[in-house]
C-alpha cells in the first residue's frame, strides 16, 4: 500500500520509524511519502494560511497550495486504487471496521488540517472525512497516525502471525478477551486453569465467553 500525508509538520510522523510500522516499510509491504504543504504556497514566505473572510480568531488555510499539493500527488501513481481523506472533526468516527474498508485500497492520500481549519473549498478534494473523535488537536497529524497504524495491521503480512489482527479488540466486533503469560502464579494470582488444559476447542470456547463478558461489562455499547 502506498500513503501520501499531505501535512505541514512531517516531523511529527517519527514514530512511523520504529515498531510495526517501520517493518512494514522495511518489507516492502508499506511505503509512505510526506508532502510538505508550504513547497506549494506562491509567496516567498510560503504563505499557507490566512484570515477569514467576515472576521473572527485564527488563521484558515487557504486553497491554492492544497490543491497543488493534492495534484502534484496524484500526478504519480494514477493506476491505483485510492482514497483521499481529510482528517477533521466533522467527519464520521474512525472504527475497525473503517480500517478494514481502507486496507482494501492500494494508495491512501490523507490531508492533515491545522491552524483554524480549511477553506471551505478544501473540502472537495476528499473522498471523505474522518474523525478519531469527539475531542479538540491541535491538527490533523495524530488522527493520521492513528488511521494509518490501524490500516497497515489489517495489511498482508504486517504481523508477525496471521491470527494477531483477528484476536484484537473491535476487530469484530467486541473486546479482546484476557491475556497470561508466565509465571503461573503472580502474588496469588493464577493463571485460570484452562488456559493451561491443552483442550484448543474449550481455549477458544472460554476465550469468547470472557470477550462477551468483558464487552458487557466494559463497553456495552458494542453489542448493540
Amino acid at each position: 500500500m502506498l500513503v501520501d500525508i499531505i501535512t505541514l509538520f512531517p516531523e511529527m510522523f517519527s514514530a512511523f520509524s520504529d515498531s510495526i510500522i517501520k517493518r512494514a516499510v522495511d518489507n516492502g509491504i508499506l511505503k509512505i511519502n510526506f508532502t510538505q504543504l508550504r513547497d506549494f504556497a506562491f509567496d516567498k514566505h510560503r504563505q499557507v494560511d490566512d484570515s477569514p473572510f467576515g472576521g473572527g480568531s485564527g488563521m484558515v488555510l487557504k486553497p491554492e497550495p492544497m490543491y497543488r499539493a493534492v495534484r502534484h500527488v496524484l500526478a504519480s501513481n494514477e493506476n491505483l486504487t485510492r482514497r483521499i481523506i481529510i482528517t477533521d472533526p466533522a467527519g464520521k468516527t474512525f472504527n475497525q471496521d473503517k480500517a478494514k474498508e481502507l486496507a482494501t485500497f492500494e494508495r491512501l492520500i490523507l490531508i492533515c488540517g491545522h491552524y483554524e481549519g480549511f477553506d471551505a473549498r478544501i473540502y472537495d478534494l476528499a473522498d471523505e472525512l474522518i474523525s478519531i473523535g469527539d475531542y479538540v488537536l491541535t491538527g490533523g497529524e495524530l488522527p493520521a497516525m492513528v488511521i494509518v497504524d490501524a490500516v497497515a495491521r489489517m495489511l498482508p503480512n504486517v504481523l508477525g502471525s496471521s491470527e494477531s489482527a483477528v484476536t484484537d479488540s473491535f476487530f469484530d466486533g467486541i473486546l479482546s478477551y484476557p491475556q497470561y503469560t508466565r509465571p503461573r502464579d503472580f502474588e496469588g494470582k493464577v493463571v485460570p486453569e484452562i488456559l493451561l488444559s491443552g483442550n484448543h476447542a474449550e481455549i477458544k470456547k472460554w476465550r469468547m465467553e470472557q470477550a462477551l463478558q468483558a464487552t458487557k461489562s466494559r463497553r456495552p455499547d458494542l453489542l448493540k
